[in-house]
């Protein structure tokens, strides 16, 4: 969700009410990548994508239910050979997405504002374990501090993290052993306008105990359990007695099914999302996100909030966010690598990669818009103040008026780094790059004839830069378009840019058999 983290940000900012619908996880070919979003306002109003097109009318009403009643919902999207026609990805992949509701003063809503503002940090959910805990969520920091907490704490009720006043009901409800042949019990309900404040559980029926702490409304023996409380929080189905009534999802207060023999919810309580019809859904989930695993014993949060849970989710969402990757990892549900899992979606948010052009000519313009459109930070650079103007790169985001080799000198590159030598003049050419091949970058080219290039090369060679270096040189720069005017020449540096990013062959797709997305870089970067 971080990619749409600007207006998310203008929305918590206003206090208006919102889902997200993020994807978690894909399977084979599908049209967006993990930490692809779509939200939903209080007034129907949508930003982000999560497929593309395929499913997103389906998504959209996932986002308006889970904006309602406050439970996360996981969604499994696919596409199922027996009704190619149904809600799916016709592009014969899967996806899985966690849809959260945001609270204006969450932690996620703390993420939303910080990433907005371009600081480096990683968002954690919990996207797979006990359904008392899905959909919570750890911001952590560069510095490896953290805000949120994944186990609920005494009075605490929101599924981001945020918590509820002091004797509202916790994430499960309150729970306690049945008595022999007691009926149900009905939770108080919240009061209006206030989901968080939801009632505690029903009780269990004849023989029926609730776990011990009450987890996902699940139950150790036979007998119906309570419905959880709190919408904020995975719900559960409450288990129908042979003879009495099914319980009804929690959050509303509803009591309980009871009866002699109730039997307890399906997968300890774990509230299963009804797909829409001719949904797929007999394939398994993605690794790390078994929904068939079963109930974690003795967790009780509220008497453990397990802050060595946290601390361990702290750490591995860092690791995820020095490498700059989004993804899933799998941690113990007690905050150890052992015992019970709990799966973390990991969604790294770091600052806009840069882009540094040097030389302001008319190439440079086009490229800037190019760069800025792919959401590169671009700076132009040039040594001629006359032609280093913002009246001429209204696109970019810093003009600066020194020596390439200078300012290039002084300036922070990182493994993401785009480095264009437009300047086309040996005076500029060759101290610049001499320089920038021992620098980190993911990209480095140059503009020139083929000519131009050679001769470029035979300098660089008597300036001392070594084969290894130069190997890392675009030159000339771009993929082979036919490219003449300014705007297509940009197109093809960029092209070759998200080749060299993606892992890409710049060859057409028509007739290939190559995979139409790729899942890394045809070249590592120094």
């Amino acid at each position: 969700m971080l990619e749409i983290a600007g207006e998310l940000s203008r929305w918590a900012g206003q206090g208006r009410p919102f889902a997200v619908a993020t994807v978690v996880a894909v399977t084979g070919s599908a049209p967006r990548q993990p930490g692809a979003a779509l939200a939903v306002d209080g007034e129907g109003t949508a930003v982000g994508s999560v497929s593309g097109g395929c499913v997103e009318g389906a998504v959209y009403e996932l986002c308006r239910q889970v904006l309602d009643d406050g439970e996360p919902v996981l969604q499994r999207f696919g596409y199922g050979d027996e009704d190619a026609f149904a809600v799916g990805l016709t592009c014969g992949g899967a996806i899985d997405i966690l849809i959260t509701r945001v609270a204006a003063d969450g932690v996620v809503a703390k993420a939303l504002h910080a990433a907005a503002r371009g600081e480096t940090l990683a968002l954690a959910h919990v996207a797979e374990g006990p359904a008392a805990l899905l959909g919570r969520a750890l911001l952590v920091r560069a510095d490896g501090s953290y805000e949120g907490a994944l186990g609920p704490t005494p009075g605490e009720g929101d599924a981001d993290g945020a918590g509820v006043p002091d004797g509202a009901g916790g994430p499960d409800g309150a729970g306690g052993p049945g008595g022999p042949g007691a009926p149900g019990g009905s939770g108080d309900s919240g009061p209006s306008g206030a989901p968080e404040d939801a009632g505690t559980s029903g009780g269990s029926g004849d023989s029926g105990t609730l776990g011990a702490s009450g987890d996902a409304g699940m139950s150790e023996s036979p007998g119906g359990s309570g419905a959880p409380g709190g919408p904020d929080s995975p719900g559960a189905i409450a288990g129908a007695g042979s003879s009495g009534g099914s319980g009804t999802r929690g959050g509303r207060g509803a009591p309980g099914g009871s009866g002699p023999t109730g039997a307890a919810g399906a997968a300890g309580g774990l509230r299963e999302p009804q797909p829409p019809p001719g949904l797929d859904r007999t394939a398994a989930l993605s690794p790390g996100l078994d929904r068939t695993a079963a109930p974690f014993p003795g967790l009780d949060r509220r008497t453990d909030p397990s802050p060595g849970l946290d601390r361990t989710a702290a750490r591995a969402a860092g690791a995820m966010l020095d490498a700059g990757r989004t993804g899933t990892v799998v941690i113990g549900a007690e905050g150890s690598r052992c015992g019970g899992e709990l799966t973390l979606f990991v969604e790294s948010g770091l600052p806009a990669p840069r882009m540094i052009v040097f030389g302001a000519v008319d190439f440079a313009s086009a490229l800037a818009r190019a760069g800025k459109f792919l959401g590169y930070h671009v700076t132009v650079c040039d040594a001629r103040p006359v032609f280093a103007t913002a009246a001429r790169f209204p696109d970019a985001d810093e003009i600066v008026v020194d020596w390439p080799h200078r300012h290039l000198a002084a300036a922070r590159t990182d493994s993401r780094t785009v480095l264009c030598v437009l300047t086309h003049d040996p005076k500029f050419d060759i101290p610049l790059l001499a320089l920038a091949l021992t620098r980190p970058a993911a990209y480095i080219g140059a503009m020139g004839s083929r000519r131009t290039h050679q001769e470029r090369l035979g300098q660089l060679r008597a300036a001392g830069v070594g084969e290894r270096e130069l190997a890392r040189l675009r030159g000339p720069i771009g993929l082979d378009l036919g490219a003449r005017t300014p705007e297509e020449t940009a197109l093809s540096i960029v092209a070759e840019i998200v080749a060299d990013r993606r892992g890409g062959s710049g060859a057409p797709l028509t007739g290939a058999n190559t995979p139409i997305h790729h899942d890394g870089p045809r070249t590592p970067a120094v």
